[in-house]
């Protein structure tokens, strides 16, 4: 096979929106920080919504970004949270997906702390290709061609393949 055609992981993202700050978003970058062992980063408001009673700026979770092979290997226990099954509709049409996990002690090796209660998270999965680099460099980046994407059908083969997860 092509070396250029082999799809990889390029990063695993863990989001936690609490929708509040102050003790409740200390105790969720607790978990997130159990979970992965990396600090977290808090995620602000863009805009004040007043029917919710949040102001832009405002704290209202917490995310973790996982490269590489931490990615990967994080990646194994959290399908173990949703029994190795994903829906089709996880996946978009560039390839990547995301997926949610109700509560954070169905993680293996995760357990119940009264103190800290439970907290739910999405896992956002981006795929790419060798070369994906021209889009982001800073001399003459270019578009990614059509031909070189991750389509969603690639995405499920290689999930399925890699992990053992089963795509309904």
């Amino acid at each position: 096979m092509n070396p250029m055609r082999e799809i990889k992981i390029e990063k695993v993202t863990l989001n936690m929106g609490i929708g509040e700050g102050g003790d409740k978003l200390a105790k969720a970058e607790r978990v997130l920080k159990g979970i992965t062992g990396r600090k977290p980063t808090r995620t602000q408001v863009k805009r004040t919504i007043r029917e919710w009673d949040i102001k832009q700026g405002e704290s209202v979770g917490c995310k973790v970004t996982l490269r590489d092979e931490e990615a990967v290997k994080s990646l194994k226990r959290l399908f173990d949270a949703v029994e190795r099954r994903l829906n089709k509709d996880c996946f978009d049409d560039g390839g990547n997906f995301a997926f949610g996990i109700k509560e954070h002690i169905d993680i293996p090796g995760v357990s119940y702390d009264p103190e800290i209660g439970l907290f739910g998270m999405d896992v956002c999965t981006t795929l790419r290709r060798p070369g994906y680099r021209i889009r982001r460099r800073r001399r003459q980046p270019k578009a990614i061609p059509k031909s070189h994407r991750v389509t969603k059908e690639e995405a499920i083969n290689f999930i399925t393949e890699k992990f053992g997860v089963q795509v309904v």
